[in-house]
């Protein structure tokens, strides 16, 4: 692959996407490191200004689109996470991989629609050329009673 072609922040300013300040939650681990031209970033939550937008499971008390949005909200935060380590998201070449994570009943087998939305932000912003590997899994409970908690690895340049 060559690379992402036109300039993200370019590309996040036409989608009228304002990427989050992300607030310290004081835990004993980094949002994410580099190694050679990988960075590895830590799960996030669907946090808005330090505070889950959404808790729950998924196939009780949380909805699909909800569970959607919040995969949306964890998309933007690693991204803001990944500009916060890298300083330009020019400097990515690709997505390489996502994993997603679904609190959910033990009946909910749509797991990969909610990540899919995630999944879809990216596409969005980085090209479908640029797809990524990806896993979607439902868990008993996420950190901060969260419906969804995504980590990825990315390539920078």
């Amino acid at each position: 692959m060559e690379g992402i072609k036109k300039g993200i922040e370019e590309r996040l300013e036409e989608l009228e996407i304002q990427l989050p300040v992300l607030v310290d939650i004081k835990m004993p681990f980094e949002p994410g490191v580099i190694s050679g031209n990988i960075v590895f970033l830590s799960g996030q939550t669907p946090r808005v200004n330090g505070v889950q937008k959404y808790t729950g499971t998924v196939g009780a008390d949380i909805s699909i689109e909800e569970a959607q949005e919040a995969a949306q909200i964890c998309t933007l935060n690693l991204l803001a996470a990944l500009k916060g380590i890298i300083g330009d998201l020019n400097n990515v070449k690709r997505i390489v991989k996502m994993d997603g994570y679904v609190a959910s009943t033990h009946d909910f087998k749509d797991h990969p629609s909610v990540i899919n939305a995630a999944s879809e932000l990216l596409h969005k912003i980085f090209g479908k050329e640029n797809g990524h590997a990806r896993k979607a899994v439902g868990m008993a409970s996420l950190p901060g009673g969260a419906p969804v908690e995504i980590e990825m690895i990315v390539e920078i340049k």
